[in-house]
């Protein structure tokens, strides 16, 4: 523990595509770590190798540390964190800070940090944005949900891995927030793809659409990054599957019904995304949502880009 003069011991679980990145900051800003990995050992091993220390359960976790950051696939799994047999609150460790970083279910979120409140905790929901290379570099966007002197505590943390970091309101306004930047971000995807497709059909080259748009006032950086992929075959292009986007935007959809909204848009974009992951594409990236619109209009989209490199 720290001293009230030294950096606070943190823990980390998560330290998959995006949170190895974060992890990796917080090291590189002297904080002491400890850390929970999943399946795939190489980032483990890498932040072990980068001086932090392993823990075996997220109960662990919260006993050696006095802030504790989760970046996990979804909802379910931090209530896991938080409420296994093992988990977080069994910890019993009053004045404890939580960090979710996870896209979140913010209903769940709210549960959560109510529950954890009853026990002498506190949550904060501090979602992503941008992509695993922003991650490694430190300069991710942060969106953050936290009362006054626990956003004062925290902010020091997430500033050795964010470039921008936006207040949102209390706890559970940041996931809401980080939901509805990936209802818009999704939709575009889904109007990309589509756009390529109609595109092709109508014998338009994919790289004349890229360009042209590319080069107008609807152009932007989510675009830029989606025809990476669709257009320049980059195959690492914005590194986030499309199982995870299915996830968002099921999430959204929710956020919608608990709230009375209108979202017929939403649910377009969440039937193509369930599509694509019911028919086995789920682990491809976001860009491949080009691909799959592409063959349900009878199209082999690279195919259609190679063509159009053709003298």
């Amino acid at each position: 523990m720290s001293d009230g003069t030294a950096k606070p011991v943190v823990g980390f679980i998560g330290v998959g595509l995006m949170g190895h990145g974060i992890a990796a900051n917080m090291l590189k800003a002297g904080y002491p770590l400890w850390i929970k990995g999943n399946r795939n050992r190489d980032p483990v091993e890498d932040l072990l190798q980068k001086g932090a220390r392993e823990a075996a359960s997220p109960r662990e976790i919260a006993e050696r540390s006095e802030i504790v950051q989760l970046c996990l696939p979804n909802s379910a799994a931090v209530e896991a964190a938080v409420l296994g047999d093992n988990g977080i609150a069994a910890s019993g460790k009053a004045g404890l800070i939580v960090i979710d970083s996870t896209t979140a279910d913010p209903m769940s979120t709210e549960r959560l940090a109510a529950l954890l409140a009853g026990a002498g905790m506190t949550m904060v929901d501090a979602p992503l944005g941008r992509t695993p290379k922003e991650a490694e570099e430190g300069t991710l966007d942060a969106m953050v949900g936290a009362d006054d002197a626990t956003y004062a505590r925290i902010r020091p943390l997430i500033e050795c891995w964010a470039g921008a970091i936006s207040r949102t309101g209390p706890v559970g306004s940041a996931h809401k927030m980080k939901l509805i930047m990936n209802f818009i971000g999704m939709g575009y995807a889904a109007i990309y793809a589509e756009a390529l497709s109609l595109g092709v059909k109508s014998g338009i080259a994919p790289q004349t659409i890229r360009d042209v748009i590319g080069a107008s006032r609807l152009s932007n950086g989510f675009f830029d990054t989606f025809m990476r992929y669709g257009v320049g075959r980059d195959p690492e292009a914005h590194k986030f599957t499309l199982e995870n986007a299915g996830k968002d935007v099921r999430y959204v959809a929710s956020m919608a019904l608990a709230t009375g909204t209108l979202n017929p848009m939403g649910a377009a974009i969440r039937n193509y995304f369930a599509h694509t992951v019911s028919s086995g594409n789920g682990q491809d990236y976001v860009g491949a949502l080009s691909d799959h619109v592409a063959r349900l209009n009878g199209i082999d989209l690279a195919k259609a880009v190679a063509d159009a490199e053709k003298p």
